[in-house]
């Protein structure tokens, strides 16, 4: 299996989205809600139809920048918010995007790539990321999937990637998630080391 912008175009053009749930996630909106600064400079990998990013942008937040390898959903989020900067519609690999955030959050990304790619997700955000600026979100914490995504993982898995990297500010089982997620997921707020 290729995990390529074929792949997941495919995913979108058959309608193979199952991890869709058609809104912000509980735990995000809850996330989002407690932030006050609205310059913040915000970045949403692998995004999807991106309901975060249009949740933030419906609450004022205007620098948010949508990614995604896959174009139907961008061009789905084109049509569903007019008002929403073209520019920020990113159709790109993650791994060559280039740009500095005071804040990426994780919603279903990390466990759609290959599980090999996952040393390399964390220095790219540390890469992605301005001086104190957070990764927040989900992470599967369920072993799910080997051989397809989404791929699953433990929190134990997870700190050998993240913690010579960041900050593990919260790191913890998530208490909110939506009721088909519930006690398969993790909460995460981890804050860019200055020096690692």
């Amino acid at each position: 299996m290729i995990l390529d912008e074929t792949f997941w175009t495919e995913r979108y053009l058959n309608q193979e989205t199952g991890w869709d749930i058609g809104t912000v996630s509980t735990p995000i909106k809850i996330f989002v809600d407690s932030l006050s600064d609205y310059n913040l400079k915000i970045l949403i990998p692998g995004a999807g139809n991106g309901y975060e990013a249009e949740y933030l942008f419906r609450l004022g937040f205007k620098d948010v920048t949508v990614l995604d390898w896959a174009e139907p959903p961008l061009l789905a989020i084109a049509k569903r918010l007019p008002d929403f900067p073209i520019s920020q519609l990113v159709h790109q690999n993650f791994f060559e995007h280039v740009g500095h955030y005071d804040l990426i959050i994780e919603q279903t990304f990390f466990c759609a790539l290959d599980p090999k790619l996952r040393y390399a997700y964390a220095t790219k955000m540390v890469e992605l990321l301005n001086t104190n600026g957070r990764l927040c979100g989900l992470l599967f914490d369920d072993p799910m999937n080997l051989t397809h995504p989404p791929f699953g993982g433990s929190m134990q898995e997870y700190r050998t990637y993240f913690e010579p990297l960041f900050y593990l500010e919260e790191f913890e089982k998530c208490h909110n998630s939506i009721p088909p997620r519930l006690g398969k997921e993790m909460w995460m707020t981890l804050r860019k080391r200055e020096r690692f």
